[in-house]
């Protein structure tokens, strides 16, 4: 299904149509609807130029879990660190 957002909606944001659909892609990222490669895709941006785009923003990229956290911890904890 195709988005269209009237020029005159563009020109009151102050945006073009490619700085809109990067910001759209963002802010999707930022509320978990879209994956990093997904939303880099449909801001049709290569991943280090979204991931650049996220941290202007101050997006962060990488979201480790508690889970993830404490898998770190255990794996330091292996190797006596």
């Amino acid at each position: 299904m195709p988005l269209t957002i009237p020029d005159d909606i563009l020109k009151q944001a102050g945006l073009t149509e490619k700085e809109a659909r990067v910001e759209v892609a963002c802010r999707l990222f930022d509320a978990g609807k879209l994956a990093l490669w997904p939303a880099a895709k449909w801001a049709d941006l290569t991943r280090v130029e979204f991931e650049q785009e996220l941290l202007v923003r101050k997006i962060p990229v990488y979201r480790p879990t508690r889970q993830d956290l404490e898998a770190e911890v255990s794996a330091l904890d292996r190797l006596g660190l």
